[in-house]
């Protein structure tokens, strides 16, 4: 079984149910909802069709609801604006015109001005066009292109090096955390975080609320790489979003902090993913190139617990073809071996040392899984950090709204036991025989046990043993 989790973001190629349920046989263990451009109603209809999809074929699929977050952007514009190098362009604000026979467009943040000094360098449309600023004042942006290229409507702002004094959350962003929230979503991710105050600030809507999603710190830009220690501890998850991230950073900086932030979320134990045009000339062709491949494989590779895919299943022409290169590739290369950056992690807790004894016990026997019970999902958060050569990870858990919370985790399939919560030493064999019903294992195959004791508080009792089947 493919132990690297695949993430597809939905869009109009994706979001029926016929397609939904395609993505979910070739292997989908997560889907992302874009919020830059989702529509509550659409996100209330999709998500009723992922669950009834996933029940139908007794999987967990989870589902992550991503914040547009603070995005800057270029206003409308009737026709694209061609340009070329040595041009001057303006960027209005608090309504301000464009001078009279100058191009030029607004944008929809009213302090950039104030942000920004002569001498920064102002990038649209993902690195697409670039402009030198060299004048400020209350109502406009004036800069000299730099590049030949042509603008349109809406399009993203990125500012390399500026600290921008935008806040964390939108009103927009704060209604899609209330739609996740409402409909028990089970992730939100947090675009352009520049310090833990952004995930507090995030934190901060889910008070008064009985379900609590996990929170993915999305890794866009300089800062967030400065901050990235703790951005990390606050948050429950890491993407190495690299399409900004790219934008942000010298462009030969980002194979090298993606693989920094991989390597130190596994020494933590905090899963990450690793995210933007894996298969991208596949959004037209159905086949990968060579380095699309590689990407791919370098990330697996890497034993990041996620790869996610963006436009590829959004717009793309081969949505369910992108899912099944992706698995066919880390099915192949997991059998290669990895990079082990877990053997480094420092084990603190009574717990994560004997989840460390079971899967060393598991890797010794060459055992076909792990079985997990658990009740807050720490143990099998534990296990996965563990990095297993062989065996699977089963994580039985008391309710779905748990094991939505577990489909990131690396190698770990979720499964809802409810007696697993009261009594998890008297659910072994009901565990077992589920698994044998479900074709997970077989009679005769090894499986390594890790049971909590029945008072949660009494972690020392916690037990590991071995079975055959």
């Amino acid at each position: 079984m493919r132990k690297t989790r695949i993430i597809a973001t939905l869009g109009p190629a994706t979001d029926s149910p016929d397609r939904l349920g395609a993505l979910l046989d070739a292997g989908v263990n997560i889907f992302r909802l874009n919020m830059t451009h989702a529509k509550h109603e659409w996100v209330r209809r999709v998500v009723a069709d992922i669950r009834t999809l996933a029940h139908q074929r007794q999987i967990i699929a989870g589902i992550l609801l991503d914040n547009q977050g603070p995005s800057i952007r270029t206003g409308d514009v009737p026709a694209p604006i061609s340009v070329t190098p040595g041009e001057r362009f303006f960027f209005t604000v608090r309504g301000g015109q464009v001078p009279a026979g100058a191009k030029g467009t607004s944008v929809n943040y009213d302090d950039l001005g104030r942000d920004v000094r002569p001498g920064d360098t102002l990038v649209v449309d993902n690195g697409e066009m670039k402009m030198r600023i060299i004048a400020t004042n209350p109502e406009h942006v004036e800069c000299e292109i730099l590049t030949e290229g042509s603008l349109g409507s809406r399009r993203h702002i990125n500012l390399p090096g500026v600290h921008v004094s935008i806040p964390a959350l939108t009103d927009k962003d704060r209604a899609d955390v209330a739609l996740a929230l409402e409909l028990k979503l089970d992730y939100v991710a947090l675009s352009f975080v520049r310090d833990p105050e952004d995930l507090a600030t995030l934190r901060a809507c889910f008070h008064g609320h009985s379900h609590v999603p996990q929170v993915v710190a999305k890794i866009e830009h300089q800062f967030a790489v400065d901050h990235f220690d703790a951005i990390a501890h606050a948050a429950d998850a890491i993407m190495v979003a690299r399409g900004d991230l790219g934008v942000e950073c010298p462009y030969e900086e980002l194979p090298i902090i993606q693989r920094r932030i991989v390597k130190a979320c596994i020494r933590m134990g905090k899963p990450v993913i690793v995210a933007t045009q894996m298969l991208e000339s596949m959004i037209t062709n159905p086949l990968p190139t060579r380095a699309e491949i590689t990407d791919v494989a370098n990330a697996v590779f890497e034993q990041a617990d996620a790869i996610m895919l963006s436009g590829e299943t959004t717009v793309g022409r081969h949505p369910v073809a992108c899912i099944e290169v992706m698995d066919k590739i880390a099915r192949r290369i997991e059998r290669s071996g990895g990079a082990n950056y877990h053997e480094e992690a420092e084990l603190t807790q009574p717990r994560q040392k004997l989840v460390r004894s079971a899967v060393i016990l598991a890797d010794q026997l060459n055992a076909k899984a792990i079985l997990v019970f658990t009740r807050s999902g720490q143990l099998a958060r534990y296990a996965a950090a563990q990095r297993p050569k062989h065996s699977a990870i089963f994580a039985f858990c008391p309710d779905e709204t748990l094991a939505g919370q577990l489909t990131i985790l690396r190698a770990v399939q979720p499964i809802v036991l409810p007696s697993c919560s009261e009594a998890p030493e008297e659910s072994v064999d009901g565990a077992i025989q589920r698994l044998l019903s479900l074709g997970r294992v077989q009679r005769g195959d090894t499986v390594v046990i890790v049971i909590p004791h029945a008072t949660s508080q009494d972690r020392q009792a916690d037990s590991l043993k071995m079975q055959v089947v």
